[in-house]
């Protein structure tokens, strides 16, 4: 007798997975071995995600954590930033060394940089809402001298912080938090500090407010709610946060198939699935083969924005053709 798979209704976050600065990081590095060859440089994560650091690796990436790794031999091969963005001290670091540098920093990341940079530049004690050690909140203190920017990570830092003029504070924001968590601490700030500056412009980028809004318009009713990235990704884990909080029974990060509980979730008849902004597309392709060989799959489409943003990389590589081929890798075949 035929065995049936039983029932399973997918609803597929839609927008998800790469933002268009990461997409833009891992195009600088890719055509950056297009153009120079192998090696390439990469100094830390290029993004937080495993499977797309080792992608890279495999095309002749050769990441390190700091610039004095890179051997006297290979010193005219390019080494790429991060998107996450670097203190002023790593560029200068790589002047002094010689070194031929691309900076993968997100746009928006850089936005955040020149916000804190002209609170600065006005006067004010800068209060950087994030999380301690996240490179993003290493990179934006390392715009400014130290003791101009003290970091605030809850509501609890809010209501202690005792500033030397509490006339005189601008703030700005990690770009890849809890939106609602973020709205909780600026309040609290602001009830303390009536005078408190706001940026010029929002500092949570687009991807983390669209991929938390379709997350928060699919939980609510899962039995499971999937995110796919990695247990240093910011903006993923807030997902994970966030499905619970919007009603899923269930919500779990992954970085592939391999690690979700099958034994578990035999029972379930309601999958919720996103991606954080630094997983790739091939991951949830994977997933959702996962389940398919395990379930009668009728996928759901969530669609709650649409993207248009397009991230161009340095004019120095865009003699450089870039294929479909060549983010294959990341984004599964064309």
């Amino acid at each position: 007798m035929l065995q049936t798979k039983p029932p399973l209704t997918i609803r597929l976050c839609q927008p998800r997975g790469f933002c268009a600065g990461v997409d833009r990081a891992i195009q600088i590095v890719v055509l950056a071995l297009k153009k120079y060859g192998a090696p390439v440089y990469v100094r830390h994560e290029i993004v937080h995600n495993r499977y797309v650091v080792e992608g890279l690796q495999s095309l002749g990436a050769v990441f390190i954590e700091e610039l004095s790794e890179i051997p006297p031999e290979h010193r005219q091969s390019p080494v790429v930033f991060s998107a996450h963005g670097v203190p002023k001290s790593v560029p200068a670091d790589a002047r002094s060394r010689n070194l031929f540098y691309l900076d993968a920093t997100c746009p928006l990341v850089s936005k955040v940089h020149k916000q804190a940079m002209r609170h600065q530049r006005l006067g004010r004690h800068v209060l950087l809402i994030g999380h301690a050690g996240h490179p993003e909140v290493i990179g934006t203190m390392g715009q400014l001298p130290d003791g101009a920017v003290t970091l605030i990570e809850t509501e609890a830092d809010a209501a202690s912080f005792v500033p030397a003029d509490p006339r005189a504070l601008g703030f700005v924001t990690q770009t890849t938090l809890s939106v609602e968590d973020t709205a909780g601490i600026i309040r609290a700030l602001q009830q303390r500090f009536p005078e408190l500056h706001a940026p010029a412009a929002e500092s949570i980028c687009y991807a983390t407010t669209n991929r938390q809004e379709a997350v928060k318009e699919t939980a609510a009713g899962a039995d499971l709610f999937l995110v796919v990235g990695a247990p240093n990704s910011s903006n993923s884990r807030r997902l994970v946060e966030v499905a619970e909080r919007a009603g899923a029974s269930t919500s779990l990060l992954v970085q592939r198939a391999s690690e979700i509980p099958w034994n578990d979730i035999a029972g379930i008849s309601t999958l919720g699935l996103s991606a954080g902004a630094s997983a790739p597309e091939i991951i949830v392709d994977e997933i959702v083969d996962a389940f398919r060989q395990r379930f009668d799959v009728t996928i759901e489409l969530a669609v709650t924005a649409t993207e248009t943003e397009d991230f161009p990389v340095m004019r120095v590589l865009r003699d450089v053709e870039l294929t479909a081929a060549d983010m294959a890798f990341v984004n599964g075949a064309a």
